[in-house]
């Protein structure tokens, strides 16, 4: 474990689930809202490697912050897991049918 000048532990970058430490930050954060939140799981999404399963990523994550019941990030990545879905084309030509 690594300790910061004042010697508290500090999160090594690269986790497997949380590659910038977003996730791990947010839960430091006292006060933090849920708008908040969002944002930084958005940040979070865009941080992962395309070949990552989301859905797995974030079971993993719940599991590990679950002692964190009521903190604001929890209730964003549930609401993230239950609301994915793969991202499809709303317009343009390839979205109209063809004969």
């Amino acid at each position: 474990m690594k300790w910061n000048l004042r010697g508290e532990s500090t999160m090594m970058k690269g986790d497997a689930q949380d590659p910038k430490g977003l996730i791990y930050e947010a839960f430091r954060i006292d006060g933090i809202t849920e708008s908040e939140c969002r944002s930084i799981f958005l940040d979070w999404a865009l941080s992962l490697p395309i070949e990552q399963d989301t859905s797995t990523t974030i079971k993993a994550l719940l599991e590990q912050y679950k002692v964190n019941v009521g903190h604001p990030m929890i209730e964003v990545m549930t609401q993230g897991l239950t609301t994915m879905a793969a991202p499809r084309r709303r317009g343009g030509w390839r979205s109209r049918p063809r004969n």
